[in-house]
């Protein structure tokens, strides 16, 4: 198992979208979908700082995700800049082997 986490900062008025689009239904994992190798996507709301989430998305390695992001580099950075108004703030938390 490989996982990858980041950390957001949405305003208020983003939300929704944020919500949408980073979600376990959403257009990062409809992306990811594409590979047989991914295996979900977790999205946390801090339960006491408003506006800040954790996603943690879920793959069988880390070779299988570096295969993913080579093979669909420019769909995903597409989506990052359709994506960047959403968020005040993102930092990569780390990725992770279990």
């Amino acid at each position: 198992m490989f996982v990858v986490i980041w950390q957001f900062e949405v305003a208020e008025k983003n939300v929704a979208g944020f919500e949408a689009a980073y979600g376990p239904e959403g257009s990062w994992a409809q992306l990811f979908r594409s590979s047989p190798n991914y295996h979900g996507t977790e999205l946390l709301r801090d339960a006491y700082v408003p506006g800040s989430y954790l996603t943690i998305d879920r793959w069988a390695s880390e070779d299988e995700f570096r295969a993913f992001r080579r093979q669909h580099d420019k769909e995903y950075e597409a989506l990052d800049r359709a994506c960047d108004a959403l968020t005040a703030k993102e930092t990569r938390i780390g990725a992770y082997t279990g």
